[in-house]
Parts: structure tokens; sequence; C-alpha cells
């Protein structure tokens, strides 16, 4: 296992780690008891072992997962928005995060998302990465972010929400700040299968069996086309509009009031 780093004292918590087991990498993040919120070293050591895994010969998929206890990833650890003095640098922060979700498409061979409990904010942003999400029933995805916190997606995770979900959908999710149940996005395809409380390991097994014993160029050269037509559509610049939102007082106030754990008094400036 790799990934994992000796951390200060006041240093937020939290891991990425990787195994590699029959032919398939296992990515797996832990952040015990903050729903696997994303820190800053997450975050370093996803775009490392992502491209690590994208160096690798041999593979025949990877596999993104979080815990039963604290379900696949609940977004970025807000505390980590406390010391943000202007809305550069919530642009800053959503170019940092773009560039670890690059090194998660850059990936060659199919990638997998096993999601239990939920996949909000940076964890939806990481599974919709994923050529094929398996879902546990009662999973949930979301970015709650215009309720919680008032910040704003990035431009390349909104288009990717919308070409994965259905442009309708993606945007009532967004708007209503709704957890929308894995059961809901079947029909999408965004969530590939369904099981039961239990059943993830087992399904993802029968996934990979199809996998292991496909063409492996031909895979490649699949997911190569879905990333080339996915680009094909120059996506518009929106650093204005992240900074209008990580700038306001809203902002500030939506963080301020996630720390002490109340609902944010929302101004509109």
């Amino acid at each position: 296992m790799i990934g994992v780093e000796t951390l200060s004292d006041d240093e937020p918590a939290g891991s990425v780690t990787l195994e590699i087991n029959n032919r398939v990498a296992w990515v797996s993040f832990a952040n015990s008891g903050k729903r696997n919120a994303f820190t800053w070293r997450m975050y370093d050591q996803l775009a490392r072992i992502s491209a690590q895994v994208n160096d690798t010969e041999g593979l025949a998929a990877v596999v993104f997962r979080g815990s039963p206890e604290d379900g696949f990833a609940a977004g970025t650890d807000i505390r980590q928005f406390v010391d943000f003095a202007s809305g550069a640098d919530g642009v800053q922060y959503e170019e940092r995060v773009a560039r670890v979700l690059a090194t998660l498409l850059a990936i060659s061979v199919p990638a997998i998302a096993l999601v239990e409990g939920a996949a909000v904010g940076a964890g939806l942003a990481i599974a919709a990465c994923c050529d094929v999400i398996v879902a546990e029933r009662g999973a949930v995805f979301g970015a709650p972010i215009a309720r919680r916190v008032g910040n704003c997606l990035p431009s390349a995770v909104v288009a990717r929400l919308r070409s994965r979900m259905g442009a309708g959908r993606a945007t009532a999710m967004l708007m209503t700040s709704s957890l929308v149940p894995a059961e809901d996005l079947l029909a999408s395809g965004f969530v590939h299968l369904i099981t039961e409380r239990g059943g993830l390991d087992d399904a993802a097994e029968e996934v990979l069996r199809r996998m292991r014993t496909s063409a492996p160029l031909t895979l490649r050269a699949l997911k190569e086309i879905n990333r080339r037509l996915d680009g094909s559509t120059a996506l518009p610049n929106v650093d204005d509009l992240l900074e209008l939102c990580y700038g306001s007082a809203d902002f500030h106030e939506g963080v301020r009031a996630f720390v002490d754990q109340r609902h944010p008094d929302w101004r509109g400036r």
C-alpha cells in the first residue's frame, strides 16, 4: 500500500491509498469521522496516485471507493476555506482541483467508482470522472453548495454532469441543492448498476471480470474516443463567476455557518 504519509499535529487528517491486486488498482479514500471529505493533502495524494496508475503497465482497471462507515466522499473539507481572503483564492482552489480531476480523466484504463453512502461535491466530481459507477442501494449524489456554503462549480464539472446525467437532471439537482438517490440515476446511465446493501464487492467483481476478459486495446480506444468527444466543445471561462461567489460575504458566512454547524444567513452580497 502506498500513499500514507506522516501528519504534523495541526494538519487535517485523511489519506488516499493505493493497492494493486490481480491487475486492478484499488484507490481508497479515508477521512474518518469527516465522511471522507478531501483535505489538500488528500487531493495531492490522489493526483500522485492517479499518475502512478497511468504509468503502471498491465492494469485492466482502476477502482475508486470510500468506506462503509463514511461513504464515498463528501467533498472538500470546508474548514480549509476559513483562510480564503478573496475571490482569487476560490479561483485558485478550483484550478487546483481541476488539475487533480485532469489526472483522473487521463487514466487510460477503465475507471470504476464504487459508491456507498454519499458522493457529494468533490466526491460527485470524482465519481463523474469514472467510466462506470456501481452504487449500493441508498447511495446519493449531489452538490448542495447553494444551500450550504455559497461557492460555485467550474464549467468543466457542470458540463460533465450535464453530459452524464442529462442537462435537466443536473440543473435541477444543483439549483435545488438536492441529493439524488442512485436509483433515480439508472435511466440516464450515470449509475450503471445498483446493488443491495453488502453486495457492492460482488457486483464490482463481475464488472471487473468482464474488463479483465476484454481486449485491452479496445477498452483503451473506446475510453480515448469518449475523452476526445468530451473535449471537442470548448468550455466557457467562468473565472469571473467563481470569483464573484468565492469573494462574496455570503461565501464567508457559509463557511462560518458550516464550521458552527448552523444554517447560513444569506444576504445576496
